[in-house]
């Protein structure tokens, strides 16, 4: 392979939904587009802590497509291994930045604290957090902003422009082009009818796509705002004639300000009638001040600052926080959106074993996280130690996403046709991947599609398709899959009820030794498998 060639590595959102990163290399130089947590199980999180794949301090700068820690979070521990080059962005991303990866280096301690006083991490090595806020803070003053559809050079012998994505404030598509190579990233594509948002732009013509396919799988019927808000109108009125509390898990950054929107309009119109309205998340308030400070870019807004309504309560004190623990008759919005950390953990405790509360979900849940649990229809989980009985009702409202549908996809990768190279789909789970795979067979068949994995490698040329020259990682397959550690919570959390069931203390304590029976088995079975592996090799040697 010539170093002149242009080459595409993915590094997370392969086969999966978050973790996006993806790196560009041209001669000398080398670049990424987006450098993102994983998010979602526990198992998934510990990829968080493995070192990258490659040197940092030679990557030159990232281009960023927008806030989302799934897209930016890894962005702290990235100066911290020694890269010092710039993260071009939108200034409203730039200006999000600050705040959400503060947020998330909070996280990463307090994770870090929680963990270690747990007694049954006693006597082993302290837990460390991937990165500080500190770091956090070190990042962000990397960050370049410059105005969509503006020409750039991110490295050496590249050319970049951003384009709007329609996904959420500042959110950006990214063009490339290096060694007459052009490539479109669509990072995260918002839907039409998307509060807040233009619709999604961009030229045409390109050799290589990589574009997002969260929703490859799903297609909605069209709802106006008025129809949603409709909906979230019945919503409302049902949780709240039942007496007791609406929790609704939200992402502290779009989806709690489009709430607000639609509580606002409810409101205002008398369609609801004096509600309480907590907003107990510190993060949200600060990206809401973010958004009245870019009101002008954004749509839906009209001349009122909606955010300032009477019956909205921004909670940022603790005790505050607590409080509503004695509450009836709220309407909580808290983060996170996938209930995986945040004050909606304590909510979700308070509020998930009474019959009169109602837990709406409004947002995506990705597999293996706590929010995809109780979706699903779990009758027990386990919440920072604390096992749960799901007695709320427990709703959804699709119509709030901020990703596009797989016809919204299809119509965004036909606006920017011809792709006479390849098409890359990322950032989606298996199902969706391939469902939008045969969708593009069936529109475009001459179009070559590919599913990438984490780990491997592509050249990219002009005119042609790619070609891999690195595979991809093998050791990936249990950890992007279901979650063992949500199976086990779900076990532990009903193991005490299912042997109540029992006849006798004498039934109960044979259940018990059966089952551990069962475990030392597979361990005596793990350590005959290892020996005889180990002899094979003497042999050999």
């Amino acid at each position: 392979m010539s170093d002149t060639d242009l080459t595409l590595r993915f590094h997370g959102a392969a086969g999966t939904v978050t973790g996006s990163c993806a790196e560009f290399g041209y001669r000398d130089s080398r670049i990424l587009v987006d450098c993102g947590m994983f998010q979602g199980s526990r198992s998934l999180e510990r990829l968080n802590f493995e070192d990258f794949a490659f040197d940092a301090g030679r990557i030159d700068a990232v281009i960023l497509t927008h806030a989302h820690i799934d897209h930016s979070g890894m962005l702290p521990k990235l100066v911290k291994a020694g890269f010092a080059g710039p993260i071009w962005c939108t200034l409203p991303t730039m200006d999000l930045l600050q705040h959400m990866l503060a947020d998330s280096g909070k996280i990463q301690e307090y994770e870090a604290e929680r963990r270690n006083r747990r007694r049954d991490r006693a006597g082993e090595d302290p837990f460390v957090p991937i990165y500080t806020s500190e770091d956090a803070m070190n990042a962000w003053q990397q960050c370049r902003p410059v105005e969509l559809e503006e020409t750039f050079h991110p490295a050496p012998g590249f050319s970049a422009r951003l384009w709007n994505a329609g996904h959420i404030l500042g959110s950006a598509s990214a063009e490339l082009e290096a060694g007459g190579v052009r490539v479109m990233c669509s990072g995260d594509l918002g839907p039409e009818n998307k509060s807040f948002q233009l619709e999604s732009d961009g030229p045409c013509g390109f050799d290589h796509m990589i574009c997002e396919a969260t929703y490859g799988d799903r297609r909605r019927a069209p709802v106006s705002m008025a129809e949603r808000r409709k909906v979230l109108e019945a919503e409302v009125k049902a949780a709240l004639a039942r007496g007791g509390n609406l929790v609704i898990p939200a992402f502290a950054l779009e989806r709690t300000q489009e709430l607000l929107l639609d509580l606002h309009g409810l409101i205002v119109s008398d369609a609801i009638s004096n509600p309480s309205v907590f907003i107990d998340s510190p993060l949200a308030g600060k990206v809401t001040d973010v958004f009245e400070r870019h009101a002008a870019e954004l749509e839906d807004t009209g001349e009122v600052n909606i955010f300032e309504h009477p019956a909205f309560h921004f909670v940022t004190d603790v005790t505050e926080s607590i409080r509503l623990n004695s509450m009836s008759g709220a309407i909580v919005l808290a983060a996170s959106g996938m209930c995986e950390g945040g004050r909606i953990r304590h909510h979700l405790i308070h509020n998930l074993h009474r019959r009169d509360s109602t837990i709406l979900f409004v947002g995506f849940q990705a597999q293996g996280s706590l929010g995809r649990v109780i979706l699903e229809g779990a009758e027990r989980v386990r919440i920072s130690g604390n096992d749960v009985r799901v007695r709320a009702q427990i709703r959804h409202i699709g119509s709030y996403s901020a990703h596009a549908d797989q016809r919204e996809l299809l119509d965004w990768i036909a606006a920017r046709s011809p792709v006479s190279g390849s098409l890359f789909l990322d950032h989606g789970e298996p199902a969706a991947l391939e469902a939008m795979r045969r969708e593009m067979q069936r529109e475009q068949p001459q179009l070559d599609v590919r599913l990438p994995q984490i780990g491997e490698r592509y050249r990219l040329g002009p005119g042609t398709q790619a070609k891999r020259i690195e595979t991809g990682r093998t050791d990936l397959a249990e950890a992007l899959g279901k979650d063992w550690q949500n199976t086990y919570a779900d076990f532990a959390t009903s193991l005490k009820s299912e042997l109540a069931t029992l006849q006798s203390d004498r039934q109960r304590q044979e259940a018990l030794e059966k089952m551990r029976a069962v475990l030392a088995s597979y361990n005596l079975h793990r350590r005959a498998g290892r020996k005889g592996r180990d002899g094979a090799d003497d042999n050999a040697g």
